[in-house]
């Protein structure tokens, strides 16, 4: 494996629900694998209308469930994150449309793939956004993003050959 660090961008439209949970639950996948010392994460959202707060208190809360602390702060996604980041994984097809319209001329560094074509079934669905909904969205919210973070992660550690 090469030393570089793997980098991995979760992206919603406001970076306060879908996109900081990925993170929590892929970082928590990392850590608990002894793979900190390969990858890079971070989340971001297409809509920036949320920089700088921290994610829903409903999603904090069904982290805090799982035992995963939430203490990122939203962010817009930006151009340079292409060039930043190997991977960039939209939640859903409106999110990957906003990010392709950023998309620069000539090759970029990024694959972009939607968050669930690392589902158990290869879906390619949205992950739903539970923003405004009841617990039982976040808690489902919450399933879909652990198994499709534990998918992502088994896919790359096997295409980065990491032992």
């Amino acid at each position: 494996m090469k030393d570089k660090k793997i980098s991995v961008l979760f992206v919603c439209l406001g970076n306060i629900c879908r996109s900081p949970m990925a993170e929590g639950i892929f970082s928590s996948l990392v850590q608990e694998s002894n793979l900190t010392q390969y990858f890079e994460i971070d989340s971001a959202g297409t809509s920036g209308w949320h920089n700088g707060e921290l994610a829903d208190p409903n999603m904090r809360e069904t982290a805090n469930k799982h035992g995963i602390t939430l203490t990122h702060r939203s962010r817009k996604f930006i151009v340079n994150d292409f060039s930043a980041f190997d991977y960039i994984i939209p939640m859903d097809q409106s999110n990957l449309r906003n990010i392709r319209t950023l998309l620069p001329q000539g090759e970029i560094r990024s694959e972009i793939e939607l968050m669930r074509a690392f589902d158990n079934a290869n879906s390619g669905l949205d992950v739903e956004d539970p923003y405004g909904m009841s617990m039982n969205g976040f808690e489902n919210c919450y399933q879909v993003l652990l198994e499709s973070c534990q998918n992502l992660l088994d896919h790359l550690v096997t295409v980065h050959d990491i032992k």
